[in-house]
């Protein structure tokens, strides 16, 4: 057994069942740098301050992790180091232009498509997160917040998908979430309701009877877009979640962040393929870091990640190729980076 896991099952003897709730669960997260090394074995010299921007790790996702690995490609996700307190050019705090463009939770950016921050609230802090910096303090969540949001969405009648995101939604009750679809169900021009969320991946407990049960009862399509970066992620209760969320008749895809030291490998891109695919979920995009303030450790330069996407389409199916894409602020939509377009000088530093 994982000694992780074994630490942590030790831990809830005391209480009156190991199987929590997931509100529960995720209540007991880890929120500090220090616990975090503690359960896995390591140094506290590993840690950082948290730079403004807090930790917190789900006990499960960290059940995941390698006991004694400062290097666990998991762990590198969630813990505060001092690269980021380094001043990079080219990152900033708000690299997809973001900021200055949602008013009471709307943003659209791309024509057809409006997002909903449903919620500042996430089960866990990446540490390459491009919202890091947003002032989610700025937006209302009193009462039925969503009533300005939606009847926007109800009036513009070129939209024909709504996105949630956050944050993640679905850190929200199911109560509210229903109501939130039951909205989205009387615009009639709507014809899908996409879900952007990583709790099936880090709190696999939050997919419940209860949650399938509104998603298959839902009259608007629903696809869910899972957000995993390496294989490790996905053990049997993700899968498990997966074959829940599946059964509910949402489609899942899954869109990765490429980041040094995590998953910029060949290896690591063909082994989470083969996960996901085996868990049912179809990889769709692997994004180009987001030049956010505090995450330039992770940065992975154009031409290498060409180079690997490349090599990554000699060796796996088609079905496993994710799109390589990047955020433009401004752009009518994610902009695919030409992988197959061989350059004539070689890779270096971002700009």
């Amino acid at each position: 057994m994982n000694e992780v896991r074994a630490r942590m099952l030790a831990d809830e003897v005391s209480e009156a069942s190991p199987f929590l709730p997931w509100k529960q669960e995720l209540a007991k997260s880890v929120r500090n740098g220090r616990e975090l090394a503690q359960l896995l074995g390591l140094d506290e010299d590993v840690i950082s301050d948290d730079c403004g921007f807090s930790v917190m790790a789900p006990r499960p996702y960290i059940a995941r992790m390698e006991y004694g690995n400062p290097l666990d490609p998991l762990l590198l996700q969630v813990l505060p180091q001092a690269h980021e307190a380094e001043d990079r050019l080219g990152f900033v705090a708000d690299p997809v232009g973001e900021h200055d463009g949602v008013a009471q939770g709307y943003l659209q950016k791309y024509n057809g498509r409006a997002l909903l921050v449903s919620t500042p609230a996430c089960a866990i802090h990446c540490r390459y997160c491009f919202r890091r910096h947003f002032p989610y303090e700025e937006q209302s969540r009193s009462g039925s917040w969503w009533d300005e949001p939606f009847a926007a969405c109800a009036q513009d009648t070129s939209l024909d998908e709504i996105i949630f995101s956050g944050g993640d939604p679905w850190v929200l009750p199911d109560s509210q979430l229903q109501q939130m679809v039951q909205a989205v169900e009387q615009i009639p021009h709507i014809k899908r309701l996409r879900w952007h969320t990583r709790l099936p991946i880090v709190l696999p407990q939050r997919v419940d009877e209860a949650l399938c049960e509104w998603i298959r009862a839902s009259t608007v399509p629903q696809i869910i877009v899972l957000h995993c970066n390496h294989a490790n992620e996905i053990d049997d209760s993700v899968r498990e979640a997966c074959q829940k969320l599946r059964g509910s008749g949402a489609l899942l895809l899954n869109q990765a962040v490429l980041l040094a030291g995590v998953n910029d490998s060949v290896a690591a891109q063909s082994a989470l393929g083969e996960a996901l695919v085996g868990a049912g979920v179809t990889p769709y995009y692997v994004h180009m870091l987001d030049p956010v303030a505090g995450a330039a450790h992770f940065f992975v330069p154009e031409g290498k990640a060409c180079e690997l996407m490349r090599e990554l389409h000699a060796t796996v199916s088609g079905y496993m190729l994710p799109r390589l894409v990047r955020e433009v602020a401004g752009d009518p939509g994610k902009r695919q980076v030409p992988w197959w377009i061989i350059p004539d000088v070689e890779y270096g530093a971002m700009g």
